[in-house]
This record gives C-alpha cells, sequence and structure tokens, in this order.
C-alpha cells in the first residue's frame, strides 16, 4: 500500500469514527389534544443513553430511562402511556405543581391585611393549587442545546384570581437533562401583586424499575426535623425533631426498617433540611441494592415532602399495564414548607411585585460501588 493509500485509509476510518459520535437528541411528537390544543410528547436523550420524556399538559415527567448495574436501562419513574389517562383524576404523576405545592390550611391565608380564600376543590383544606399547575396545557417556549445538557423551556401564565390566589403570575418549568445522567428541574415565576408561590414536581421514583416494591431501597435525608402536622397532615407550626425515632432518616436506612411503625404504614412527612435558606446542597441519598442504582437530590429548596405511595391501591395501572399498587414507588417533593403562609416562623414563600421566584432541583442517577450496597 503506497502513501497516499494509506492516508487515505486513515481518514476514511478517522471520519467513520467522527460518524459514530455520540451526541445529545431531542424529538418531538403530537400526543394528542387538550381544549382543542396540541399535546406533545418529547423526548431528551444524552450521549449516554439515558432518555427523558416530557410532554406540555402539566409539564410533566412522563419517563426517565436510566442504566443498571448491568447497563440496562429501563424507566423508574411512574406514568401512564398515553395522554388520555394524564387528562383523567391521578396521583399527578411526574407532574408539576403549583401554585403552591402540598397543604394550606381551610384555603386560607392573608397577604398585607387582606384575606383570601382559595378553591379547595370540596376538601377540607387547598391542595397542590387545586391542580391548577398539573392539569394546565403549558407553552413550549424553547429547546436549549449546549456542549453539556439539553433542555426544554414551558411557560404558562396563571391569571389573578385562578384558584383564589391573588396576582397574575408568570411562570417557568426548564427541565435539563446532562451528560452527566442528571435532571434539573428549574422553576421561576414573576407576579403583579404579592402572591405565594411554592413549586415541586411531583414524581414517583422507583429505582428498581418496579420489579419489586421499594422496600429495600435505602434512603438517607439530611434532616433533624420535619414539619409536626395534625390529623389531616397540616403542620401545626411546630417542628418535631426526628432523631433517634422512627423517623429518623439522617443515616442511611432501607425503607422497610420502620415503615408499620409509622401511622398509615407509610411516610408521608415534610423533612426540613439542614442547609441555609436558597443554599444549593445535596440533601438525598437513595440506592438500590436490586439494580445497583443510584439517586441523589441536590436542591435550593427548604424542605422535601417524602411519600411512599401508601394510598396507591392498585386502581391505577401504569405504563406497560403495571398495577400501581402500595409501596410501589415513592415521591422526592422538593418544596416550600407546607401552610408557610399561616406560619411567619417557616422561610417565606411570598413572592413579591419586581422580585423572581428562583427554585432547582436535581436528580442526579448513578451506580452504586459494592460498599455503597452493603
Amino acid at each position: 500500500m503506497n502513501i497516499k493509500k494509506l492516508i487515505l485509509f486513515f481518514l476514511l476510518i478517522s471520519s467513520g469514527l467522527m460518524g459514530q459520535k455520540k451526541e445529545f437528541k431531542y424529538s418531538k411528537k403530537l400526543w394528542g389534544k387538550s381544549e382543542h390544543q396540541k399535546v406533545f410528547l418529547l423526548k431528551l436523550t444524552n450521549p449516554n443513553g439515558m432518555s427523558i420524556e416530557l410532554t406540555n399538559y402539566g409539564a410533566i415527567l412522563v419517563s426517565t430511562f436510566v442504566p443498571d448495574k448491568e447497563n440496562n436501562f429501563e424507566d423508574v419513574v411512574l406514568g401512564f402511556d398515553n395522554l388520555a389517562q394524564y387528562q383523567k383524576p391521578n396521583p399527578l404523576f411526574g407532574a408539576t405543581v403549583g401554585r403552591y405545592a402540598n397543604r394550606i390550611r381551610n384555603g386560607q391565608f392573608s397577604i398585607n391585611g387582606k384575606s383570601y380564600q382559595l378553591d379547595t376543590k370540596g376538601e377540607k383544606h387547598s391542595i397542590h393549587g387545586g391542580g391548577e399547575f398539573s392539569s394546565a396545557l403549558w407553552h413550549l417556549d424553547d429547546v436549549i442545546k449546549r456542549d453539556h445538557e439539553i433542555g426544554v423551556v414551558f411557560t404558562y401564565y396563571s391569571k389573578e384570581g385562578t384558584h383564589g390566589f391573588p396576582g397574575n403570575v408568570n411562570n417557568k418549568v426548564i427541565y435539563y437533562l446532562t451528560k452527566n445522567n442528571e435532571v434539573r428541574i428549574e422553576f421561576e415565576a414573576t407576579t403583579d401583586k404579592d402572591t405565594h408561590i411554592s413549586m415541586t414536581n411531583h414524581s414517583y421514583f422507583n429505582l428498581n424499575g418496579l420489579k419489586q416494591n421499594i422496600f429495600n431501597q435505602k434512603i438517607r435525608i439530611d434532616a433533624d426535623y420535619i414539619t409536626e402536622i395534625d390529623q389531616d397532615i397540616v403542620p401545626t407550626g411546630q417542628l418535631e425533631r426526628v432523631i433517634n425515632t422512627e423517623k429518623d432518616l439522617t443515616k442511611e436506612v432501607a425503607i422497610k426498617e420502620h415503615i408499620f411503625e409509622l401511622n398509615n404504614y407509610g411516610y408521608h412527612f415534610c423533612y426540613v433540611f439542614n442547609k441555609k435558606e436558597k443554599e444549593a446542597k445535596e440533601v438525598i441519598f437513595v440506592s438500590d441494592p436490586l439494580s445497583g442504582r443510584t439517586l441523589t437530590v441536590e436542591t435550593t429548596q427548604p424542605s422535601v415532602q417524602f411519600y411512599t405511595g401508601n394510598a396507591l391501591d392498585g386502581r391505577f395501572v401504569g405504563k406497560e399495564g403495571i398495577t400501581y399498587g402500595k409501596h410501589i414507588a415513592f415521591c422526592l417533593e422538593t418544596q416550600h414548607l407546607p401552610d408557610t403562609p399561616n406560619h411567619p416562623n417557616f422561610p417565606s414563600s411570598l413572592l413579591k411585585v419586581g422580585e423572581t421566584y428562583k427554585e432547582y432541583v436535581t436528580y442526579k442517577f448513578g451506580i452504586a460501588n459494592s460498599s455503597e450496597m452493603k
């Protein structure tokens, strides 16, 4: 082989390798309609093969496919195969929740001496903002492509008085998928009248891909306190120290360890992080011995509602025909403390005119080493 042919040979090999370079991918398809407007299913894939699916209906995280210790990719979040199921009443699988996540006692609060009555949707207390954000049709505003991540921007305009909340509020949710197998969700809001805002994502996770329930998965939450609650799961305004109790998650423990000692045989508590307000910090770690998957949570939010699917009873049939029963998954809803508008001792959730509400949560997926699985 002469020198020219040799050079050509290596050029062909090089160009072939370059053609195999793995990159971020994005796709969009029509998924249905809501109030005669188009609903899309979006898919983001990173160079490692991890992918997430999103929809502008409820700004929902539909699926999250991540590798296990054998590099098998499985979906680790609950959800449905089609839009019609999301449009029916459900436990808000993967949804964006707002204006105010969790509970507000009797649906009432006051701002600057003026009282507001929220629509409680027939319940005693306001829960998850009356389901406004989770059933809204969000606008697909932009697709962001960078060397280290790909993202999708959803926006939604909430009118003055919706479910009783004051102010016209412009909301933004940005989902990012990074090259480090992270799903980062950024929340933003501005208002033309002082109002309360607390947004969260309501995904249900099972790191073993629903092969088993969550009992053997281990969790650690950097929180010495939870909000003390009444029988309606609404805060009393006091904090309850959990160290050396059945609710203590400051050291990694299997979810099954104390679960049957708790009311309703499950966790449904707001853990208040050991950190400064607005500080970005890794505060939660979950590991699964079956798959080897891990989940690390970093956030700027002050607390997390840790919920172990206690009310799931098989009524909902999810993706691939899987029935969602009790303890099939857990929620890690990072948020402001529940009922904060009625407790001035809690970190403030008041968004004033001229300010911007900004919070984020990052769910980072990994594979545990042998010592972490012991």
